[in-house]
């Protein structure tokens, strides 16, 4: 889950990590298509177009406060249609979202917690989707055939692990750990589509200070690691299982659209950038690099069912994303350990910024996926 203190995300992005530059090109005034300027502040969220024609819609959001902000746009049932996270301050990125007829939020959320400050918008008239696009649909059938693997094994492998965690068997539960997180970080941007399931089920111990309790995976995490105590870590183990029966469940029947894939790549690199390369995210267990490693696979995934789409449009772009994809690939490579990986804790400094150097090459070709899917 990419939740992380605001003074950590700035020092994040103060070592070059991705962070895109796109200039706001608001409409002409009374416009309903064109991109929508957003201003984020620390205390307001000024959308500067809150009707707009239905189909791809791109909003330019623009960091003027002084935290880190997130910017989404929910349908009803605070389902995520897109989302930009991680925007440091003065800072402008870009999220195109394709959006059919109907009533939608806006939502900037600075400092990264809690429901963020909200205003109504609204998408009127008619488009052909995109997947109206015979490769662009079958690209999503494609990715939708591939979350269906991943979770055919994240259920069963989260059943071994709550039973090793109630049956107390330490030894079992921490083998385990990084492999069944691995299944979750692969198709970690479709989990987030649902709302309050994917921070009970991966939230770090921050979500405590947006009201919620702290439960899931690094609950778990922490009583192994740091606790060295699961004597009463049962009922915490039977709520995740029933959490990701759910998100499984909702996850086999998502249809994402052809943005959503596009995003879901790009997302899961900054995920790399902002919890993995930095420790924060298994901060107990120090497993950083299996989830590394899943949320490369997992975006790698997304961008090669777009690929029929990629090789007309913009073959030079995929020849881009195969050299990017290699050296990333190369790179995490050197810190292999039998059939997984080395700890965050055994990476010297030099390590991590060559694998962020990696990410942040690779994450360049990725940002533009969107832009060539939404022609």
């Amino acid at each position: 889950m990419r939740k992380l203190p605001a003074l950590t995300a700035v020092a994040v992005l103060g070592l070059g990590l991705t962070a895109c530059t796109t200039d706001p090109e608001p409409a002409a005034p009374g416009a309903t298509t064109g991109p929508i300027a957003v201003k984020a502040t620390d205390t307001a969220c000024e959308v500067g177009r809150v009707e707009n024609a239905a189909g791809t819609v791109t909003f330019n959001v623009t960091n003027s406060g002084a935290k880190v902000t997130e910017f989404y746009v929910y349908a009803a049932g605070d389902r995520v249609m897109g989302e930009i996270e991680n925007i440091a301050p003065g800072l402008t990125r870009e999220l195109k979202v394709e959006l059919a007829a109907g009533t939608y939020e806006t939502a900037c959320k600075p400092g990264m917690t809690g429901k963020g400050i909200r205003g109504a918008f609204k998408a009127t008239g008619s488009a052909a989707p995109l997947t109206a696009d015979a490769k662009l649909a079958e690209a999503t059938a494609s990715y939708q055939r591939y979350v269906q693997s991943q979770t055919a094994a994240l259920l069963p492998k989260t059943e071994e692990f709550v039973a090793a965690v109630k049956a107390g068997d330490v030894a079992k539960a921490k083998a385990l750990f990084p492999v069944v997180r691995t299944y979750w970080e692969r198709i970690e941007p479709v989990a987030e589509i649902f709302g309050d399931l994917d921070p009970k089920i991966d939230g770090r111990a921050e979500v405590i200070e947006e009201g919620m309790a702290f439960t899931g995976f690094h609950r778990l995490e922490q009583d192994l690691w740091e606790k060295n105590d699961i004597s009463k870590s049962g009922p915490i183990a039977d709520q995740l299982l029933v959490d990701v029966k759910e998100i499984v469940a909702k996850a086999d029947a998502e249809k994402l659209s052809p943005l959503q894939l596009a995003n879901g790549a790009k997302e899961l690199l900054d995920e790399v950038a902002s919890g993995k390369i930095t420790g924060e995210e298994d901060r107990y267990s120090h497993t950083d690099l299996w989830d590394f490693a899943a949320n490369v696979e997992g975006s790698k995934a997304a961008v090669q069912a777009l690929r029929p789409t990629l090789e007309e449009r913009a073959p030079e772009l995929v020849a881009s994303l195969d050299a990017a994809f290699k050296n990333v690939d190369d790179t995490l490579g050197k810190h292999r350990d039998g059939d997984g990986w080395k700890l965050h804790t055994a990476l010297s400094q030099a390590d991590l910024k060559e694998l962020t150097n990696v990410i942040n090459a690779l994450a360049e070709p990725i940002s533009k996926i969107a832009a060539v899917i939404s022609k």
